[in-house]
């Protein structure tokens, strides 16, 4: 009989992990059920289970926003689940998100309930998604959280657009300016090198640096690319250990102007998924742990696990963000009025909204700062390179005359 690893959360928000011996998922996820454990994750042991591995495929987040759209419109017209997911898998476009659906839908037909079936896709329906579904089945809102999901996951992507076309203009500069220096010093520079050596012209110690470096490219061009595939893909394996996770997010809060812009774009993400989690019924510790793995933070993370800690002993949600020094006094307070006038929701979407406004201003100031930065920079490098070749030509001239 196959052995079924799992991540459940019981009843008090405590995660518990274990190895279940069944026939099948369906039959573990019914034990589960009984145990009153709600299943966050499962695969068999050994070997990924057939419902992860379309999770592992890549989907536009469009795709998401108008199943979910779709399905809350299906449910507040009055047609059963079945009947929406079979619908709705008959018609998606998206090659991952269709074949997620298809195992849904037979997973829900022999008995699993909706969330506990989209648990097992979770590259595709997030526990920021599942949990909201899970939520919206006890307190029998379906349509209304699709409709509510739809919107968060649309807002999140039309945010995430307007930070990638404003940085899009000095991306496309930088890479272009590479390219120039690239061409300048592979094709320009060599030919002025031969010009003065064969004239016998002396080269002062900057020129002649100049031109080695020259030399070195067009010779050693290939370890100039190696050594930068190198030291990216290392960088890369360590950034993905804990500890080097941490310290480049560590990093990233502490980088002028580009650190701000994190940290608000993080407190944005974390008020706005904690207040839609919480507005959708979903209780406070989970909605806490889900924010912590949602933020792509680990310092920010960790800081929401020690609050975790902090409310079981029985502390204010606002005390251990203030310690945490990470979260500005705004949003601190805005935390302590909700939380004592029983609207926290409401006031952590009116931080999420002004942060987000926060974002796209500072985005703005960057780029408007960053055109000129590029500017200067490629008229310094530009400028030091007319310097070293015009100063032995200056000399040839002297010499000639």
């Amino acid at each position: 009989m196959p052995h079924f690893q799992y991540t459940a959360i019981d009843s008090s928000g405590r995660v518990v992990r274990a190895t279940m011996e069944a026939d099948n998922e369906q039959l573990v996820f019914a034990r589960l059920r009984d145990q009153s454990l709600h299943c966050t994750d499962i695969k068999r042991a050994g070997k990924t289970s057939s419902g992860t591995k379309f999770g592992q495929k890549k989907m536009k987040p469009k795709s998401l926003v108008v199943f979910s759209r779709q399905f809350a419109t299906m449910i507040d017209a009055g047609i059963p689940i079945l009947r929406c997911l079979d619908i709705l898998a008959g018609q998606c476009k998206e090659p991952a998100l269709k074949a997620a659906l298809e195992v849904v839908t037979q997973d829900v037909k022999s008995g699993m309930s909706l969330n506990e079936a989209l648990t097992k896709h979770p590259a595709i329906f997030n526990k920021l998604y599942v949990n909201m579904i899970r939520a919206a089945e006890l307190g029998g809102i379906l349509d209304q959280i699709l409709d509510r999901l739809a919107g968060f996951l649309e807002y999140e992507a039309e945010i995430k657009g307007k930070i990638k076309s404003a940085m899009m203009y000095p991306i496309l500069v930088l890479a272009f300016s590479q390219i120039m220096l690239f061409a300048l010093f592979s094709f320009v520079l060599p030919k002025f090198k031969e010009i003065f050596v064969g004239m016998n012209v002396q080269m002062p110690p900057v020129t002649a640096a100049l031109f080695a470096a020259g030399d070195f490219m067009n010779k050693f061009w290939w370890v100039i690319l190696l050594f930068l595939f190198g030291a990216y893909m290392g960088f890369k394996a360590w950034a993905k250990t804990p500890k080097g996770k941490f310290q480049v997010d560590f990093v990233k809060l502490r980088i002028p102007i580009v650190g701000e812009l994190t940290l608000k774009m993080s407190i944005a993400r974390f008020s706005r998924t904690f207040g839609t989690l919480i507005n959708s019924g979903v209780p406070m510790m989970r909605s806490l742990e889900i924010v912590g793995e949602t933020l792509g933070n680990k310092v920010l993370s960790q800081a929401i696990d020690t609050t975790r800690a902090s409310i079981r002993e029985g502390n204010k949600l606002s005390s251990p963000l203030i310690q945490s020094g990470l979260f500005p006094n705004m949003v601190t307070t805005m935390i302590d009025i909700g939380e004592e006038s029983g609207r926290l929701s409401e006031m952590l979407v009116k931080v999420g909204d002004f942060y987000d406004q926060e974002v796209e201003t500072t985005v703005k100031g960057l780029t408007s700062m960053i055109e000129p930065m590029l500017i200067i920079f490629l008229g310094v490098v530009v400028g030091f390179i007319a310097i070293s070749i015009m100063t032995p030509i200056f000399k040839l001239v002297n010499s000639v005359q």
